[in-house]
């Protein structure tokens, strides 16, 4: 008989110490590679889609908050700035690039982003049908959304104003255009239906004629006047410095002397992953001491298995099986254990991420990947098979003090 199907019949023929030992093993496994692959996949996902800007301009309120909304698409915005204001900004020797963008409206919960074609530049996104907007309520969509909603070029749809999907007032007047289709870039691009400027800004300014339309005397001097003194306003500029200067000198300068807020995405992000980072090591911190506690459970489960099993063991030795040989049965038997264990949480952890990407890509528009195993969780399996090991080891010291004589005349 192969000691490794041996080694199998004595880990099954105990099911209640098998189940707890595998159960333990699973909690922790599964914990820290979903821990783990999380941290590392939304820290990824955050660096990449801030890379393309070194600062964000906007209303007074949370830095953090700023960036999220503006730069990562996931929150409100703090609010509006003239763009006036920021004029003098998109023309500082410091300054590379000086994006506005502007949000107002959603598409069954997907955002409209208001900005220039260089937007889609920073984060390096081509067309893969149609061609870019030109005129206001064209709409180039992201990979996500087209194949979300089923967009394709030529496509007409009715806007709902606000960032929430439940919300009921349609700008039912200006229907938008869907010009083009763009490529997957794995960025917040896919999650959005970009539009020139003007097309928030007319589709606001509509509301602002209906409300008037009732005043008859209005002069045709009264409404060129309007046009031209009406102040436009944007949700944020999205910048990329040309020299580290500016880096230093400009944020503290706007939030010193202007009625703006400068915020860092890169300081912002870090600051955010730094507060997820203690959580994650706390989780860790529980789930190698669940992994010790699994350690411990295997000990007893085989010291007990080994001296209830005694007069077998020293049948086996009478038929041929050395010392040696009865130690690797035990050794197996407890690396059946650890490796059975390390799977079965490895593939439960995968199964979390798998959910949680489902419930991000639906609320956020994010999706998380389901990867293969990496070298952290390789690494865990060899130290989930050396606790088991060392556990069976202790276990089985006395399998070398086993008089068979004895043992089986007391049978």
């Amino acid at each position: 008989m192969k000691l490794s199907y041996l080694a199998y019949r004595n880990m099954v023929s105990k099911p209640l110490n098998l189940l707890l030992s595998l159960l333990l093993l699973l909690l922790s496994v599964s914990l820290v590679t979903f821990v783990l692959q999380l941290s590392k996949q939304l820290g990824g996902q955050l660096n990449k889609n801030i890379a393309p800007f070194d600062m964000v301009v906007g209303a007074k309120g949370s830095p953090l908050q700023l960036v999220l909304s503006s730069v990562l698409h996931v929150d409100a915005p703090t609010g509006n700035i003239k763009l006036k204001e920021v004029a003098t900004l998109q023309k500082h020797p410091f300054i590379q690039t000086a994006i506005p963008v502007s949000y107002g409206d959603n598409y069954k919960g997907y955002r409209i982003l208001g900005t220039e074609v260089g937007y889609l530049d920073q984060y390096n996104a081509q067309l893969v049908d149609g061609k870019l907007y030109k005129k206001p309520f064209e709409v180039v969509a992201g990979s996500t959304v087209a194949q979300k909603l089923g967009l394709k070029v030529g496509d007409n749809f009715i806007s709902s104003h606000g960032l929430a999907s439940s919300s009921n007032e349609a700008h039912e007047e200006h229907p938008f255009l869907i010009k083009g289709i763009l490529k997957s870039t794995g960025t917040v691009v896919d999650q959005l239906l970009i539009t020139p400027l003007e097309s928030i800004w007319e589709a606001h300014d509509h509301g602002e004629d209906e409300h008037h339309e009732e005043d008859d005397d209005r002069t045709e001097e009264a409404e060129v006047l309007k046009e031209h003194d009406v102040e436009k306003e944007i949700t944020s500029l999205l910048i990329k410095f040309k020299s580290p200067l500016g880096m230093v000198q400009l944020p503290r300068f706007i939030n010193e002397n202007t009625s703006m807020q400068a915020a860092l995405p890169g300081f912002e992000v870090q600051r955010l992953i730094g507060l997820l980072g203690s959580g994650v090591q706390t989780i860790n911190g529980i789930a190698l001491v669940i992994l010790l506690v699994s350690g411990l459970s295997i000990f007893i489960s085989l010291l007990k298995t080994i001296r209830e099993r005694r007069q077998e063991l020293a049948l086996l030795r009478i038929y041929g099986l050395r010392t040696g040989q009865l130690l690797w049965l035990a050794l197996l038997e407890g690396g059946f254990l650890a490796i059975i264990g390390f799977l079965s949480g490895w593939l439960v952890g995968r199964l979390g991420i798998w959910g949680l990407s489902h419930y991000t890509q639906n609320s956020y528009g994010y999706a998380l990947q389901v990867p293969g195993p990496d070298m952290v969780e390789l690494l865990l399996l060899a130290l989930t098979l050396a606790i088991a090991l060392m556990a069976t080891l202790f276990a089985s010291c006395s399998i070398f003090k086993l008089n068979v004589a004895k043992t089986l005349s007391d049978a």
